[in-house]
């Protein structure tokens, strides 16, 4: 929102921004630029301090005590530049002050910074534990002013209980209190899993050396002693935030690398098993497209697409423990040579149960070759009992199978693979997931849909 009395100003102003991509609504002065503020949602708000009615300076500070609209960050625009002014505007709690005269260089990147910042800030919640209802109201006031979400609670006990319901981001607590003092309930959060990660700020009238060294080593994160400046309190609030916020970055990334690496490990052992028989070689990354489609045609989630094409292209790891006189066997296999293909799903469980970022992925490893009748393997599951990832799995590498070459046969043309695949619809394979399958072989072009010249093994194994 634009608060501004001249039409001018607002109007060139609001084009800039409608240019950046940016829904502007104009007030003309302080009066009915609250009355807005108080019936729409906005990030930002621009005002000028000399209006009509309402200045910017008196606007702003109705903005920050109105808890309805504290939480937006307000920019002063305005020809009144004196130290004065800005630090006037600061005490009323703007978020950045822009000379009119200097907008032109400076607005642009201000609403970016203090837009970067609110966004920060509104993501996370605050939990304020204090008996002391005067400062809890004091606290939230200052850190809702910043965008922050604030919750709050009058002692360790209640701080427990709120615990249980809402995750925050950052702890700001007193330690005397009732029920549960500040140092029993920083103990206690140490010893709760990943809430031992979030930051632990105490507040107290207690300014002892040896309690402020004490509380870092039970896991506080920084220590304000009261009476603060709030000011001092929210910069420490962003500052501890901003390190966390980097430090789960950089952890994340590692995780990332670390999964990258595995994966290419993972990649490098089906490229080996299929390099064992050249009628093996690309099924897995075949199988893998088709469900991908698959998946696509069936509205799943972007991210979940992606564990799932990885999952397929996993699909037939514990193949690597089959002996190649069994696995590359030109003819029929025996009851006993066939028990041991059997135990593919299960060998595959074994390589990749113990690694925690795989679990995804496993029920397609372990039941892409059960059947909707219960008589597939390796724990005979029926119907919806198998998982749908397995299921449209077990579609695409049937159909595979059938189109490619194998040692003892040549790739069935198309219409034919079709017809056993309809048969079997209800039998051995989802009936929804081959409706779907066949909706996206429609849409492909004939030299996608039939890869004859990329061999596999049976999909009876």
């Amino acid at each position: 929102m634009i608060v501004e009395d001249s039409s001018v100003i607002r109007n060139v102003l609001a084009k800039q921004l409608e240019l950046q991509g940016m829904n502007v609504v104009q007030a003309e002065d302080g009066v009915q630029g609250l009355k807005i503020a108080l019936a729409e949602k906005f990030d930002l708000i621009i005002s000028d301090i000399e209006m009509p009615k309402m200045d910017g300076f008196s606007f702003c500070r109705e903005i920050k005590q109105n808890p309805l609209t504290r939480g937006i960050p307000v920019v002063i625009l305005s020809s009144l530049d004196s130290d004065k002014d800005i630090d006037n505007g600061f005490h009323v709690g703007a978020s950045a002050y822009v000379s009119k005269k200097n907008a032109q260089q400076d607005l642009e990147g201000t609403i970016r910074r203090v837009l970067e910042s609110y966004n920060f800030h509104k993501k996370h919640l605050i939990l304020v534990v204090d008996d002391s209802l005067t400062v809890c109201k004091m606290v939230q006031k200052a850190l809702e002013e910043t965008g922050f979400q604030v919750v709050t609670a009058e002692n360790g006990k209640s701080a427990l209980d709120m615990l249980d319901v809402c995750r925050p981001d950052l702890i700001l607590s007193d330690i005397d209190m009732p029920v549960m003092d500040g140092i029993e309930l920083c103990k206690k959060v140490q010893t709760m899993g990943d809430m031992a990660a979030v930051p632990f700020v105490i507040m107290s009238a207690n300014n002892d050396r040896s309690m402020m060294r004490r509380s870092l080593e039970w896991g506080a994160a920084a220590y304000l002693v009261k009476p603060f400046n709030l000011e001092q309190l929210v910069i420490t609030v962003e500052k501890l935030l901003s390190d966390h916020f980097l430090l789960m970055l950089k952890d994340r990334q590692r995780l990332e690398a670390e999964h990258k690496s595995l994966l290419a490990g993972i990649t490098s052992l089906i490229t080996a098993l299929e390099a064992r028989d050249h009628y093996t070689r690309g099924h897995s990354e075949e199988v893998a497209r088709f469900v991908g489609k698959m998946a696509l045609h069936m509205n799943i989630d972007p991210e979940d697409i992606d564990s799932l094409v990885l999952a397929v292209r996993l699909h037939d790891i514990g193949k690597i423990g089959v002996p190649d006189s069994i696995l590359l066997k030109p003819g029929r296999l025996t009851n006993e040579e066939f028990s041991i293909i059997k135990e593919h799903p299960d060998t595959g469980i074994r390589i990749l149960g113990s690694i925690s970022s795989m679990q995804r992925l496993l029920p397609v490893i372990h039941y892409h070759h059960e059947r909707i009748d219960g008589k597939g393997y390796p724990e005979g599951l029926k119907g919806s009992a198998i998982p749908l990832w397995a299921r449209m799995t077990a579609v695409a590498d049937t159909y595979h199978a059938l189109t490619s070459d194998r040692p003892y046969r040549q790739g069935m043309l198309q219409g034919k693979a079709l017809t056993i695949i309809h048969d079997v619809r209800g039998t051995q394979l989802c009936p929804d997931c081959v409706n779907v399958f066949l909706k996206v072989l429609d849409t492909m072009p004939q030299d996608e849909a039939v890869h004859s010249a990329v061999p596999i093994i049976s999909s009876a194994y």
